[in-house]
């Protein structure tokens, strides 16, 4: 049993360590040794905390043992991308500037999950300043797909995606700017949660465009999305983006029953110029959920033909606002693909920003109205598969294409209009899985969830891992 802990999801964990059935020093192990044996190859870590991990391990169990039992993440194992801080330890951000950056105050998320009894295994490897979505790190060294050694893992929390994928963390948290949560988890197999903007809160985690940013998890189940997203929401006046609206008992909460529910279809954006496998699959997860009793709706958002061009003004020109002293003083020490983006938004003009932010809110109208008719909204999550580390462009069809513009397509009017959304493994196709994306109406998670659920419980992965997990 033991060589199997890893593999197992927090819901499936938490009451045989409640039960006292295993210990969180076993599981523990179970996870270090999957640290050990795979991310080598994975290279998901950017520093392995084991010593400390076992010793966390150790209290959780004398804690558990002597009856004082925090909840469902008590003991559980678990690793951060290295962007959000924990007092006295280093965070790195993914790269040079930062790299000895010790910080003296914990995240807010970080307090959370330290209340809440996490172990925590280490930092997670991403892209450099979470400025791109291929975590192919040049301080760092690359994060591999555990999928595929020699494709990407998406970004810019690829390591957290690698390493819930790989069994070397039993659950993450990472950032989303542009998709950065959603992305690697499409193209590592696993859930990936956007909450609201304002959800949960940013405190102590380090920018990357102040009006995109969300921190969300990366999990195994949709199960898990929904129980951290409980233990991480909560209003908070130390971020000035914090919304105060009360979160629900999401994990408590999740029905499959999808009687009645309208699912919102944009053919025009979410479906146009998409991998045919990608477009397959996710085409017959819709069709799934339509025998289940879901309605399929027909709509058109049209300022989405405009939101490619506003997401792109929007982060970099906030992106470049955070590291603009950096880039006068230090150019040398940011890698060529951050400095090149944190460049191209020292041009980016007022006139711009200000016309982005009008189209943000005119998008924002757009989405409410749709959803006074339907209660989620599906698409891919990427309109292509996984490329090759080092690729700078995606082939979609037959077409050769940016992967820059390409790959934040379908993610990037989450963040423009802070809505909930969610990727989920629907399949997979050449080895590698596919991902949907589910959105929902502002603070209505749950709708999110449920629809995510019901689709989980078709059990379109087949079972389906990586096999790095068999061959080594």
């Amino acid at each position: 049993m033991t060589q199997d802990l890893a593999k197992q999801s927090i819901g499936e964990l938490a009451p045989l360590l409640q039960n006292k059935d295993i210990s969180p020093v076993e599981l523990t192990a179970a996870v270090l040794k999957n640290v050990d044996k795979y991310d080598s190859q994975v290279n998901s870590y950017i520093e392995i905390q084991a010593e400390g991990a076992r010793q966390a391990a150790k209290a959780a169990e004398l804690e558990i043992a002597s009856g004082n039992y925090r909840g469902a993440l008590h003991g559980i194992p678990m690793a951060l991308k290295d962007i959000m801080y924990f007092k006295g330890e280093t965070a790195t951000m993914g790269s040079g500037i930062h790299r000895d950056f010790v910080p003296d105050y914990d995240a807010a998320v970080v307090s959370k999950l330290k209340n809440a009894g996490v172990v925590f295994t280490g930092k997670l490897n991403m892209h450099e300043y979470a400025w791109g979505a291929t975590t192919t790190n040049p301080h760092f060294g690359a994060c591999r797909n555990p999928w595929d050694l020699n494709k990407i893992p998406g970004g810019s929390s690829g390591g957290s995606g690698a390493a819930v994928a790989a069994d070397m963390a039993i659950a993450s948290l990472g950032t989303d700017t542009g998709g950065s949560i959603r992305i690697p988890a499409a193209s590592c197999g696993i859930i990936g949660l956007k909450p609201t903007h304002g959800r949960i809160s940013k405190y102590g985690c380090f920018p990357l465009a102040w009006s995109l940013d969300h921190i969300g998890p990366l999990t195994k189940t949709v199960h898990d999305a929904a129980l951290l997203l409980e233990t991480l929401s909560g209003y908070d006046p130390r971020d000035p983006t914090s919304i105060d609206k009360p979160a629900q008992y999401y994990s408590g909460g999740l029905s499959e029953d999808l009687k009645g529910k309208v699912i919102g279809i944009d053919e025009d954006y979410f479906f146009r110029n998409v991998d045919k496998r990608v477009d397959e699959a996710v085409r017959q997860a819709i069709s799934e959920l339509e025998k289940l009793g879901a309605r399929i709706e027909p709509i058109k958002i049209p300022s989405l033909a405009q939101a490619e061009f506003a997401e792109l003004v929007t982060i970099t020109s906030e992106a470049s606002t955070v590291h603009h002293q950096n880039l006068i003083k230090h150019p040398e020490m940011f890698g060529e693909d951050t400095r090149f983006l944190l460049e191209f938004g020292e041009l980016v003009t007022a006139v711009d920003y200000l016309q982005a932010q009008q189209i943000r809110r005119k998008l924002s109208n757009e989405f409410a109205q749709t959803f006074e008719h339907v209660d989620v909204i599906i698409s891919p999550t990427l309109p292509f598969l996984p490329p090759l580390i080092g690729d700078n462009t995606v082939d979609i069809n037959g077409q050769t294409l940016s992967f820059l513009d390409e790959v934040i397509r379908f993610t990037g009017p989450g963040n423009l209009t802070g809505l909930p959304a969610l990727s989920i493994p629907c399949g997979v196709r050449d080895g590698l899985p596919i991902g949907l994306q589910i959105m929902g109406p502002a603070f209505e998670e749950e709708k999110v969830l449920n629809v995510a659920y019901a689709l989980e419980k078709l059990q379109l992965m087949k079972g389906q891992k990586p096999d790095l997990l068999s061959v080594l």
